[in-house]
């Protein structure tokens, strides 16, 4: 679904559900009393509906969870186009996972129907909200039943509404690293004062690589230079110029030609990837190049696996904020990655194969949790547009010439 009709939903039928919901906790308190946990928690349910590159930057998180309740049963709330990625990560039993479609709004209403459902036949101990403000989030977080309902929570700061039944309100912190906000939450389970989580920052550590099976890496290899034989010899550099569901996050498509240009004439290979939606963007670019080494991957990868393996026969990715630049991390890649209406102070890659490319104007970030990421830029994005392709052509060439990782 597009993400303004996605907006518009959450707001129109959000709102008043929320208020409904908040109410009847009010009510229900009055006459039982709070809730609380006589015992250490032996099911969880995480809450993350959010872009594939969440799942990456709440690693740590999951971590945390096994370690400080070993014994519990986790879960997951998600929505399915980004349940690929949640099972190459490996901290989820597959059996765990409650999907939600949100191709079409009937598919949308049926799979919500259907996840309360499970969700209240798993009868969990706590849940965990990982949205920023989302109301269809915090709803789920209720209707699950759990005792114990952990989410942001805007206290005297300005902030979506979303009720007042999450009963462990985490404090959003806007200086904080989204990973280490996600620790906070686990924190927040058993409480120690107001606000519900005072805990120092950790230290945030980069996710493991993504193994591949004996062999795999080579057959891939073997496939992509059987399909585009201008590749032999030649250092692969990798493109990703589309901006996704938010385009405000992307780099001036005149500046990636221009980079593209250059490199060519370095005597690099460039393929630009993407999903199938990307590929008149990066049709343009090959278009313009002009050059026999410049190829259009866009809806080549056929998984978010075989998009990883291809990163492991590369020797640079340029990015856009966005799914390849936190996919990046669970590799060796060397990667360059534009930041400018969100910041990455909060959402940087954790890894050291990451550079994060970054001005920071008087309006930057602008896309945030208290404007539901609906940026104000009248679309001219000049906190991107003055990284100038110099600048990154200096970085990239540091980087193939030294094999520094930021």
């Amino acid at each position: 679904m597009n993400i303004d009709f996605q907006r518009a939903v959450d707001r129109i039928a959000g709102v008043p559900i929320c208020a409904l919901l908040s109410g009847f906790e009010r009510c229900r308190r009055f006459l039982f009393g709070s809730s609380t946990l006589a015992a250490p928690p032996k099911k969880i349910l995480i809450i993350l509906l959010s872009e594939m590159g969440s799942l990456v930057l709440a690693q740590p998180m999951f971590a945390k969870l096994r370690q400080q309740y070993p014994d519990a049963a986790l879960h997951i709330l998600m929505f399915a186009k980004n349940r690929e990625v949640l099972d190459l990560l490996g901290v989820m039993p597959k059996d765990h996972v409650i999907t939600i479609s949100d191709k079409s709004l009937g598919a949308l209403l049926s799979d919500m129907i259907n996840a309360i459902g499970v969700m209240r036949a798993l009868k969990f101990d706590v849940v965990i909200d990982c949205e920023l403000f989302s109301r269809v989030s915090s709803i789920f977080a209720y209707l699950s039943g759990a005792r114990v309902r952990v989410g942001f929570h805007p206290h005297t700061q300005e902030g979506l509404y979303r009720g007042g039944f999450i009963n462990r309100p985490v404090m959003y912190n806007s200086y904080r690293h989204l990973s280490q906000q996600f620790l906070t939450m686990v924190t927040a389970i058993q409480p120690s004062g107001t606000p519900v989580a005072k805990a120092p920052a950790a230290e945030l550590s980069a996710p493991p690589l993504l193994e591949f099976a004996e062999g795999e890496l080579q057959q891939v290899g073997e496939k992509l230079h059987a399909d585009f034989p201008v590749l032999a010899g030649k250092k692969l550099l990798l493109i990703y110029p589309d901006g996704g569901i938010l385009p405000i996050r992307a780099w001036p498509p005149e500046y990636y030609k221009k980079l593209c240009d250059t490199l060519l004439q370095d005597g690099y290979a460039v393929a630009l990837i993407g999903l199938p939606d990307a590929k008149p963007l990066a049709q343009q670019i090959v278009e313009h190049c002009a050059h026999p080494h410049c190829i259009d991957l866009t809806g080549y990868t056929k998984s978010v696996r075989h998009l990883l393996a291809i990163f492991n026969h590369a020797s640079l990715l340029i990015t856009n904020d966005g799914g390849p630049g936190q996919f990046s991390a669970l590799t060796p890649l060397p990667t360059l990655v534009f930041f400018g209406p969100e910041t990455p102070a909060l959402y940087s890659p954790l890894a050291p194969n990451i550079y994060c490319l970054y001005t920071s104007l008087s309006c930057s970030p602008c896309l945030t949790a208290y404007n539901h990421r609906k940026s104000p830029c009248d679309g001219d994005n000049q906190c991107l547009k003055l990284i100038t392709p110099e600048q990154v052509l200096s970085k990239a060439r540091e980087l193939l010439n030294t094999g520094h990782t930021a």
